[in-house]
């Protein structure tokens, strides 16, 4: 049923990227099998190894669990968010669909998300709550690095959220310089693109310093890391650096609206050039 569903989306809603019947063949690689595990209320996305790939709260599935996954809502500090319902969310690489299932959910939006596994999509749809495809969601069956390439939602995307590992979880896949520039075209004038950077052979300042080169330095901002070792890094394609003063009022009215421990994040949350 998965491969079913893997041909039913392919090349779906690209405006002209090429059709991929087996993109795992094509592209010759072995996607790794896809399970789950629960422990007390959290179930846990797994891709055959024990590294954690996304989790769930099973009582408040539409909520986000992973701290480092919260972070990755900043963007919200840059938009008005009375206005959040009309923009429109990507994430590149659904994982346990937690991005996803937020800003459909809880912020209305036009949300898009785009992976290359069909079982991670089978997955989430039947373990971790992911809603069908709608008017405004779509999962797309996809190579992130294609899309970023692609003109089809150049200038589209307000808020693009990048978490691509693979089932080593050693290195985020895509982390070229010419992949960051791709990923800022996606972006309108106001968009913002945050960036998780997690591996054990991942370096961070490298990574900072391609995203540094596509946005310009000005551009950036990043978070210390997390306990477990997640840094979440933001892009902004049109930089701003709004007083603290400001960005203290919006993250109050953030936290007051959604379940998004805001007013947090600007205890370790900077400008890259600070």
């Amino acid at each position: 049923m998965a491969r079913q569903q893997a041909c039913a989306l392919c090349g779906r809603r690209y405006g002209g990227l090429e059709r991929k019947q087996d993109m795992a063949t094509k592209k010759k690689i072995q996607l790794p099998e896809v399970n789950f595990s629960d422990y007390g209320d959290t179930r846990y996305l797994h891709l055959g190894t024990p590294w954690v790939q996304g989790s769930m709260n099973i009582e408040k599935p539409f909520d986000i669990d992973l701290e480092y996954v919260q972070r990755m809502m900043a963007w919200l500090l840059f938009v008005d968010i009375d206005q959040v319902n009309k923009l429109h969310a990507m994430q590149l690489g659904l994982g346990a669909a937690s991005l996803t299932k937020f800003s459909f959910k809880h912020l209305r939006m036009k949300t898009t998300a785009i992976e290359l596994n069909p079982q991670v999509v089978a997955a989430c749809r039947l373990w971790f709550k992911l809603p069908a495809d709608s008017a405004k969601l779509q999962v797309v069956l996809g190579d992130a690095a294609e899309v970023a390439k692609h003109d089809h939602w150049r200038g589209q995307v307000d808020a693009l959220q990048v978490d691509l590992y693979d089932h080593e979880a050693a290195c985020p896949v895509l982390d070229s310089a010419e992949f960051y520039a791709d990923c800022r075209q996606l972006l309108t004038d106001d968009g913002c693109m945050t960036v998780n950077l997690f591996g054990r052979s991942a370096s961070y300042a490298q990574s900072l310093a391609k995203m540094a080169h596509a946005f310009g330095e000005d551009a950036l901002w990043a978070f210390k890391p997390t306990r477990e070792g997640n840094t979440v890094v933001l892009a902004q394609r049109s930089p701003t650096h709004p007083k603290r003063a400001v960005l203290m009022a919006r993250a109050e009215a953030i936290q007051a609206r959604w379940p998004l421990p805001a007013t947090k994040w600007l205890r370790v949350f900077k400008p890259f050039n600070a």
